[in-house]
């Protein structure tokens, strides 16, 4: 390959609409695109029937035109930089200057056209996941539509049917394009305003990602080691605190693009699924939970009240998924006495230290240097000291009196006297001393009133 070769095919891969045409791109909404990683607030509607707009944790929502009665986006599939948490970045591929994507928000009976333009160095295409529409609309690359070519825009043109929490993702190339981060969020909220109304929408996508210490860029081809476990792309402390006021009725929508199922556990309160991406869940479905599965490839909506204030801990319940980067070939070492041992390694390695023979949690103290571009496994400081997590975690900071257009509580929650766990002072614990071996079960049993064994 020459010179000008070598400009022209690199130009159209990285510039990608610079071979859509002039006219073409005076038709083409508005292009919007949002670097920050910071959640961004609602989009409040500006046109057409009104609702309570959702607020996209650590993300946006995707501005619109009205013309001729559909509701008009553009999309733009192109490689991002998304910083995972601070003191971590990562290259990935995504939406309009982010990975997930811009969540696109409608009412049901709004008719959708979509421009998506195709700026990655390969061909793409976009699986409208949930959507009930032509199937010819439906994305799915060499199936229902040519591939949309590196530098090529495609439009996409439904009715949106019926209201819920939904999808897009690629259908092409999708082991290598997902696990780079491509994906987005929809939500149709319901043609009637006083269908299922809450007081906060939150919205996010699980993902993961297995970026080794060191680099940037996931290894696509990994099924089961990841060792980024991510909503929308960021891990904690990254990932924004929910706020909520008492009483308020809440919802979260999540939606699980990973190669695992994810339990969904809420601290404070119950929750209740009241939508998944197949439709809403009548009342007399539901019951109450305080951990909600999220299958691979589902969305789920949960709601939720808080009667009592604080900063509630809201994460997955799969305890390496609330976790940094690990080595998975690290052996454990609790109950090994290393006395002798260390001083022999030292003569070899000069900054060798033990570790490990008395649990984790001193690593997470010690707060040591780290390889270029990656977390520690367990970090996170709150008013206690450390919060010792990663990965899928945040706090739901839950008020009182809190306004409603407030989606900021910087502060910790100040705790009345008397209602926190305290260390006790007074006698010591009486210990339980066996000197026999059998027998003693039984006799332990009576003295604290039982009656022995098989009763």
């Amino acid at each position: 390959m020459d010179r000008r070769q070598f400009i022209r095919t690199s130009g159209a891969a990285v510039l990608g609409s610079a071979a859509v045409s002039t006219a073409a791109l005076a038709a083409l909404p508005e292009l919007a695109t949002q670097k920050s990683p910071d959640t961004q607030p609602p989009l409040v509607p500006q046109d057409g029937r009104p609702y309570r707009p959702v607020t996209t944790l650590n993300g946006w929502t995707l501005p619109w035109r009205t013309r001729d009665g559909w509701k008009e986006f553009h999309l733009v599939a192109e490689p991002v930089v998304r910083e995972i948490a601070p003191g971590m970045t990562a290259n990935l591929w995504g939406y309009n200057g982010q990975s997930p994507g811009p969540t696109i928000e409608c009412v049901e009976g709004d008719r959708i056209r979509v421009f998506v333009t195709n700026r990655l160095p390969e061909h793409t295409s976009i699986h409208w996941h949930g959507i009930l529409l032509p199937n010819g609309m439906d994305g799915v690359s060499g199936l229902t539509q040519p591939s949309i070519k590196p530098g090529k825009t495609v439009v996409y043109e439904f009715e949106m049917r019926k209201s819920g929490t939904f999808m897009y993702h690629p259908h092409a190339d999708e082991m290598v394009q997902m696990a780079m981060g491509m994906m987005g969020a929809i939500v149709v909220h319901p043609k009637d305003p006083a269908f299922m109304p809450v007081d906060r929408d939150y919205i996010f996508l699980v993902n993961a990602y297995d970026i080794e210490p060191g680099s940037y860029t996931p290894k696509v081809n990994t099924m089961l080691d990841f060792n980024l476990w991510t909503w929308n792309s960021r891990a904690f402390p990254g990932i924004d605190h929910m706020v909520a006021g008492i009483g308020e009725k809440v919802r979260i929508r999540m939606g699980n693009l990973t190669m695992t199922n994810h339990p969904m556990h809420i601290h404070g309160t119950e929750m209740f699924v009241t939508c998944t991406d197949g439709g809403w869940v009548r009342e007399s479905a539901r019951w109450p939970e305080v951990t909600v599965d999220v299958p691979v490839g589902a969305m789920r909506s949960v709601e939720c009240t808080f009667t009592d204030p604080g900063d509630w801990s809201f994460h997955c319940h799969k305890s390496h998924h609330t976790m940094g980067p690990m080595g998975h070939q690290v052996p454990t070492m609790i109950g090994v006495s290393q006395s002798g041992l260390w001083q022999r390694i030292r003569k070899l390695v000069p900054d060798y230290m033990v570790m490990g023979d008395n649990g984790m949690a001193e690593m997470g103290e010690m707060q040591m240097d780290l390889p270029e571009n990656t977390l520690p496994m367990m970090t996170g400081e709150g008013p206690f000291g450390g919060i010792e997590m990663g990965g899928m975690f945040t706090v739901v900071k839950v008020r009182d009196g809190l306004a409603r257009d407030v989606r900021k509580v910087p502060e910790w929650y100040t705790h009345p006297p008397g209602t926190v766990a305290y260390e006790w002072t007074g006698e010591p614990v009486a210990e339980e001393r066996r000197d026999g071996a059998v027998a003693d079960a039984a006799t332990l049993s009576v003295r604290r009133g039982g009656h022995g064994s098989g009763h």
